[in-house]
């Protein structure tokens, strides 16, 4: 049965009101939730990027929900150092802790003043991470020199239950491609066919695991208060690869997004006041063969959300 999660979107609100955001979401009937650990938000009108890594031990120890964590080892974050906060979330919390595994943003990334490199040398370096956190994970002393460099690296707390490295992927081959190392993927909402020959790639190229989709979407008592969120707050993140990936300030995702109108919004969020429209959609994607879903209202106030979906969306689809 396909499991419903609540997805915690740091760059959109302060990490004192998502913890209590994703306590009334474990309350309501959520059984997981996951984040993305950003150093910036996609717009100046997102207005926060709290540190995710502090924010999951709060929530974890104030909730009985599995987590994950979409994070990018190489640049911001030696894979030594992501290692050990890994292992020690994991330790503290067995089963309940999975990291997903990505190459990076540079609007997250170029903070460092390092240059930004190319998306085939991202994937080179996020794979040698990748190794270097697995290796230390299982209890080995790493020393590794590449894109990377690492000196005798070991962990001194290694958990006992080894935590999911799971690879996100938005293309077709970026799944095929992840499916060499990860124990499960996780991506985003597209049109169904591209969900479907994507999902077919991971699994033919041997990919295990579970597949997670994190639903972005829009709800309101009204379909023009529905359309005015998520056109205020996501018409930034319609872009696709380069420019999500290449682009480093807010402000210059507000420049472009001016340009955005509701219907390439309506491309990238399933946007609807009609509760019946949100359990087809979900309902269409767990068919696709998606195990967990994870929903991402892109409003800013989580509140009504999470009650009109725990009480007319969750119990529908779990029946």
């Amino acid at each position: 049965m396909t499991r419903i999660g609540f997805h915690a979107s740091h760059e959109q609100i302060s990490p004192r009101q998502l913890l209590v955001d994703v306590q009334q979401a474990g309350r309501a009937g959520f059984e997981m939730a996951m984040c993305s650990d950003h150093f910036a938000p996609w717009s100046t009108r997102h207005g926060h990027a709290g540190y995710a890594w502090s924010w999951l031990g709060a929530a974890l120890a104030t909730t009985d929900l599995a987590f994950g964590c979409v994070s990018a080892p190489g640049q911001r974050y030696h894979p030594a150092v992501h290692a050990q906060r890994i292992a020690t979330l994991a330790q503290m919390f067995p089963g309940r802790f999975w990291v997903a595994l990505g190459s990076g943003e540079a609007s997250n990334e170029h903070v460092t003043g390092d240059r930004w490199p190319d998306k085939e040398r991202r994937t080179r370096r996020l794979e040698e991470c990748v190794d270097v956190i697995g290796r230390m994970l299982d209890g080995e002393e790493v020393t590794h020199h590449g894109l990377v460099t690492v000196d005798r690296a070991r962990l001194w707390e290694v958990p006992e239950e080894r935590p999911l490295l799971v690879g996100p992927a938005v293309s077709v081959a970026s799944a095929a491609r992840v499916a060499a190392w990860a124990d499960g993927i996780v991506t985003l909402n597209q049109p169904v066919e591209v969900l479907r020959d994507l999902l077919a790639a991971y699994r033919d190229a041997g990919g295990r695991g579970r597949a997670a989709l994190q639903v972005h979407l829009s709800w309101a008592p009204s379909e023009e208060q529905a359309e005015a969120i998520a056109h205020d707050q996501w018409r930034t993140n319609v872009f696709s690869e380069p420019v999500n990936w290449d682009t480093e300030l807010p402000a210059a995702f507000d420049l472009m997004g001016e340009h955005v109108g509701i219907d390439a919004v309506r491309q990238a969020v399933r946007v609807s006041a009609d509760l019946g429209r949100h359990r087809e959609w979900l309902a269409e994607y767990a068919e696709l063969g998606f195990d967990d879903l994870y929903l991402h209202f892109v409003g800013q106030e989580q509140a009504p959300f999470i009650d009109a979906f725990a009480a007319e969306v969750l119990p529908a689809l779990r029946g």
